[in-house]
């Protein structure tokens, strides 16, 4: 499939009706560069790229969806969204679902950068880079039937991204003093997400590659070696991928995710 197929796919929210692995292929660096053409593509009609996704960074669903990696995609300023904060005192967002093929939900922490982490960055290097940390919804979708996929058809669907939205944001000097102290935080937080008032499951930090931190700095190591792929930049935002699984989303529906403190809650309603 080239890559202007696969965004009419994307617009039109159709299932690309190939078998797994047919469109990702077998290389990995090939299904890449079909996604940065992609972006190339949304670019020239206007859209403005915003920062990134990282998938797949939650171990505990490797073997659920046979993909035993991380991987990543370009968020968009066309589905990039900011809560407000609510009379109830939770952020609160609304997600409309339009253009979504078979879209889920995924509670995450989502970073903003405030610099360009320095060529080789340490976990300390990187820390020092970021600006603000908040809870998040990512919604992604695929367009393989059934969420049936390969690792490459991932990759190739623009990193399974559809929406993020992001809650409220906290400076990282609020929340930690340096690298290591904010990678225990992350760690040693939990989630529990909530459908409609009812808990459906819980998640740690920890599923997170060992923390969103730590996510975060192997997804740097990955963008940095992937020929043509744009730098972080400041005013990026960059969402490090699910606590819990990823779980299908009817308009209607209300949902939550409480943080442990101090990371917050972000409360979205589905149209």
């Amino acid at each position: 499939m080239t890559p202007e197929q696969l965004l009419q796919h994307h617009d039109q929210a159709r299932l690309w009706g190939q078998a797994p692995g047919v469109v990702g292929g077998p290389d990995t660096a090939a299904a890449y560069q079909q996604a940065l053409v992609v972006r190339q593509l949304r670019q020239q009609r206007g859209e403005v790229a915003k920062g990134y996704k990282v998938g797949f960074t939650n171990r505990t669903l490797w073997q659920r969806y046979d993909v035993f990696g991380p991987m990543w995609g370009t968020v968009w300023d066309t589905g990039l969204s900011f809560a407000e904060p609510a009379p109830s005192g939770r952020a609160e967002v609304s997600i409309d679902l339009t253009h979504t093929c078979q879209p889920r939900l995924e509670p995450e922490i989502v970073f903003g950068m405030k610099a360009t982490p320095a060529a080789n960055a340490s976990m300390q290097q990187l820390f020092e880079a970021i600006d603000w940390i908040a809870p998040g919804f990512e919604v992604v979708q695929s367009h393989c039937l059934d969420w049936k996929f390969t690792a490459t058809d991932t990759m190739a669907d623009s990193g399974l991204h559809a929406r993020l939205l992001v809650g409220q944001r906290q400076l990282v000097q609020h929340l930690a003093a340096d690298a290591q102290a904010l990678h225990i935080l992350l760690a040693q937080a939990q989630v529990t997400l909530f459908k409609n008032d009812q808990a459906m499951e819980q998640g740690t930090g920890t599923n997170v590659l060992d923390s969103p931190l730590n996510a975060l700095h192997h997804f740097l190591k990955e963008l940095r070696q992937c020929p043509g792929a744009v730098d972080l930049q400041a005013g990026d935002v960059i969402t490090t991928g699910t606590w819990t699984d990823a779980w299908p989303l009817q308009v209607g529906e209300n949902w939550r995710a409480e943080f442990s403190a101090p990371l917050g809650c972000l409360s979205a309603r589905i149209r």
